[in-house]
């Protein structure tokens, strides 16, 4: 099985470390052809405005709305999770605006504010080692979505049906159990 990171900006060689101990392949896509190689797809954090640029650069806002239409798995990351929401808090356009959240950017503030946790996550058993980095959070969610974990009563990882969310950094840590979700989620969607 392989798992496409989408190699635009952000962590993507410590995606593809995590993907790799979760037991499949990790690929960075850098063309939209690629992603006709993988079942499951991660967006990285960076910076959302400057992702969301670069993706209709390369012509990927469709192809990913394309992959997430054939029910393939997709993980959004820090700015990934943004570039997924369906609504931004102040911006009027979405990037792909695939998963029903309202996202607020940079909400835990700064990078100086950056900070590592324990956090719970609903279907992991030990509490997952999480990084934060000018964080976003989850402000709302809407019908079909199903809230993972939170921080300080915020919201920070969620999933709804074969889109995953998280505000945090899982690839900056040797925890790859969140990883290990969603190898599991593209294997549940290979099998149905």
């Amino acid at each position: 099985m392989k798992i496409g990171v989408l190699a635009l900006q952000g962590a993507v060689a410590e995606h593809i470390r995590s993907i790799e101990l979760a037991g499949a392949e990790g690929i960075a896509i850098k063309k939209v052809e690629e992603l006709e190689q993988v079942q499951g797809l991660i967006i990285p954090g960076g910076e959302s405005t400057t992702i969301g640029k670069l993706m209709r650069k390369y012509g990927f806002i469709e192809a990913i709305r394309q992959f997430s239409d054939a029910g393939k798995p997709i993980f959004g990351t820090c700015a990934g999770l943004i570039v997924l929401a369906k609504s931004i808090e102040g911006q009027e356009e979405p990037h792909l605006g695939l998963m029903n959240i309202t996202v607020a950017r940079n909400a835990f503030g700064r990078q100086r504010e950056s900070f590592e946790t324990d956090l719970d996550v609903k279907g992991i058993e030990e509490p997952v080692r999480a990084v934060f980095i000018r964080a976003p959070l989850i402000r709302s969610v809407g019908d079909g979505v199903d809230v993972l974990s939170s921080y300080n009563d915020e919201i920070v990882t969620a999933r709804e049906g074969h889109l995953l969310a998280s505000s945090f950094h899982p690839e900056l840590t040797d925890d790859y159990r969140l990883h290990q979700y969603f190898v599991d989620m593209v294997k549940a969607s290979q099998a149905s």
